[in-house]
């Protein structure tokens, strides 16, 4: 069995699905259908009996949400300060329940959950946004268009 320790995770083993290779460096583990496990391990963390430790719940908002702790904690409705302390620890019995909620609905393509969480994906992945604006019969219509920051530009508040 290989001890799955990335992610943080510490009570995680692997049966199989994954190989062991020599290295020049040492021994490598290549493990296979990666995304798939982060997933199953999400929905697994969601299910188990105990509370979530803070390295699960960490994992379950990288692994499975692939949200920044801010925005997380604005869908939680605490601040960042606060989730990352419970990532350090153990989170709170009410948000440990509401993450399990979110993820399951989240991963089981509940549509007002995954349009929530797609759109805060969105948003801390664009920079600057650019709103172009197309009037058609009378009405206007905004286009958005995600434009990556340039290097040495400030975000313009």
């Amino acid at each position: 069995m290989y001890h799955y320790t990335e992610g943080g995770l510490r009570n995680v083993w692997l049966a199989n699905g994954y190989k062991i290779k020599k290295t020049p460096f040492g021994d490598a583990v290549a493990i296979q259908g990666g995304d798939e496990l982060e997933a199953a391990l999400c929905k697994a963390l969601t299910r188990k009996p105990s509370p979530l430790t803070g390295g699960e719940l960490r994992f379950i908002r990288l692994s499975g949400f692939k949200l920044s702790q801010a925005a997380l904690a604005g869908l939680l409705g605490c601040d960042a300060q606060s989730l990352a302390r419970w990532e350090k620890s153990r989170p709170p019995k009410l948000s440990d329940r509401m993450v399990r909620v979110l993820y399951s609905s989240h991963a089981d393509g509940n549509e007002p959950i995954c349009a929530v969480v797609g759109r805060l994906q969105v948003i801390e992945r664009a920079q600057h946004t650019r709103i172009e604006m197309t009037a058609k019969k009378g009405e206007w219509k905004p286009t958005f268009k995600i434009e990556p920051e340039k290097r040495g530009e400030a975000l313009a508040a």
